[in-house]
């Protein structure tokens, strides 16, 4: 649960901002969306070694 200590005189629309960039550093969207598919871990092995290919190709020299 995310707690967001909202100051005397605050406006409500900066603490919904403070929430959402809290919300999105938590990740918590993204390992919902990760637990809601099973994938076995020889993919997941799989997936990380062809983006660091990827990334070593793009970025790398």
């Amino acid at each position: 649960m995310l707690i967001i200590d909202v100051k005397e005189g605050e406006s409500i629309d900066r603490a919904l901002k403070k929430y959402k960039r809290k919300f999105e550093r938590a990740g918590l969207m993204r390992s919902l969306r990760a637990k809601k598919y099973f994938t076995k871990p020889s993919v997941e092995r799989r997936h990380e070694i062809l983006k660091a290919i990827y990334k070593k190709q793009t970025y790398g020299t």
